[in-house]
């Protein structure tokens, strides 16, 4: 499947509709909210750090303006800027979530596992005034941002600044129970999330989960499982299967949610290993080996941060910074559909070869529009 198909999906009229349903183009000229959407996507893909005046350079371009049809208007970096600063952030989620249900059905990935997990970025004080403090020593504050991923795709993610989410208590669990699609499908996040209230709340809400615990949990034992011999490759050797009743802290009285904790060594270092899920029907090592796709997630981060560098600073307005998120979701999610449906290893040649193909559709463009004619290109481009 070519990259150009996969362009296909993010239509003109769903462009057009989205626009109108969040009136992001009220009192706006020349930098529609498809404009926008065009050249962030395409410099995002192009350039390794996307700044503004890089953007400016982009969006003078021959190529783009046959990409977006701008015509011969021409366009400076602050004005950019204050586009994308006070752009109506509904419009990139829109297109975001309309993609993830596009794709997600075209990969049937319907009511597959749910990933979540955190990452910091780190952003030099003089350039953001505002995020989180951690540590005193440091001229740094920090951006926290939760994502969840549905089968292969990113499905949702929240940004948080404020120094009360630091931990991961608080926003792992908020962004499961915020995410519109949480009854489908099983959820899986890492053992940051420790609160007893947390697991209690998302089973009360509907949630299915599984995580690991640290081995100094507090709990009363209500059930204990013989587990069957298993012909296990794993690196983990699960040793008890248990229902039980943890303690909240501080207090002396079980709670009344029950909960399967499943414990286990690992084989290489003999250290002793938990797994807690609210699922009571599953074998225990289906549970290990849920656990164990979490880190899939991690290989997300470290492609948007090596190959997509989302943790480089375009906008410095919260704004900005979201919209930028979720343009760097939507590239994400397109890589991601092109990697999966041709069998592709990697991500960095993947990156590399959805841009080459990228700059083939505009150069067969061209010449469809020029009839061979290279003269007529410029031509096109000022009539538009």
């Amino acid at each position: 499947m070519k990259f150009g198909e996969i362009l296909q999906y993010v239509t003109d009229e769903d462009l057009d509709f989205l626009s109108a349903e969040t009136n992001v183009n009220h009192q706006v000229k020349k930098l529609s909210g498809s404009i926008i959407f065009k050249l962030i996507l395409y410099s995002l893909l192009e350039s390794g750090k996307p700044s503004l005046r890089v953007m400016e350079s982009y969006f003078n371009s021959a190529n783009f303006k046959i990409l977006a049809k701008t015509g011969d208007v021409s366009i400076k970096y602050n004005s950019i800027s204050e586009r994308i600063s006070s752009i109506n952030v509904d419009y990139f989620e829109k297109i975001f979530e309309l993609l993830f249900d596009k794709f997600n059905k075209h990969l049937k990935e319907e009511g597959a596992l749910q990933k979540y997990d955190s990452t910091m970025v780190a952003i030099s004080s003089r350039l953001l005034d505002w995020g989180m403090r951690v540590g005193s020593k440091t001229d740094k504050v920090q951006l926290k941002y939760t994502v969840g991923m549905q089968g292969s795709l990113p499905c949702t993610f929240k940004i948080y600044s404020a120094q009360t989410y630091l931990c991961e208590d608080k926003t792992i669990p908020e962004v499961i129970l915020d995410y519109k699609r949480k009854s489908s499908g099983i959820v899986v996040f890492d053992r940051g999330v420790q609160a007893r209230k947390a697991f209690a709340e998302l089973s009360g809400q509907g949630v299915v989960f599984v995580t690991r615990l640290k081995t100094n949990a507090s709990f009363e034992t209500r059930g204990n499982k013989k587990i069957e011999k298993h012909n296990n490759e794993s690196g983990v050797e699960l040793t008890e299967d248990l229902t039980v009743h943890f303690f909240e802290r501080s207090k002396r009285k079980p709670m009344e949610t029950p909960f399967r904790l499943i414990k286990g060594i690992i084989k290489k270092t003999g250290e002793e290993i938990f797994f807690v899920s609210n699922n009571f029907e599953l074998d225990v090592y289906e549970i290990a080996d849920l656990y164990k796709k979490r880190w899939e997630i991690e290989v997300f981060f470290k492609f948007i941060k090596q190959e997509l560098n989302f943790s480089h600073i375009t906008n410095r307005s919260h704004n900005g910074i979201k919209v930028m998120m979720y343009m760097t979701m939507i590239l994400s999610m397109l890589i991601l559909v092109y990697k999966k449906v041709n069998n592709l290893p990697g991500f960095k040649i993947v990156k590399i070869n959805v841009a080459n193909e990228l700059q083939n559709y505009l150069i067969r463009e061209i010449v469809i529009l020029s009839g061979g004619n290279p003269d007529l290109v410029s031509h096109f481009i000022s009539d538009s």
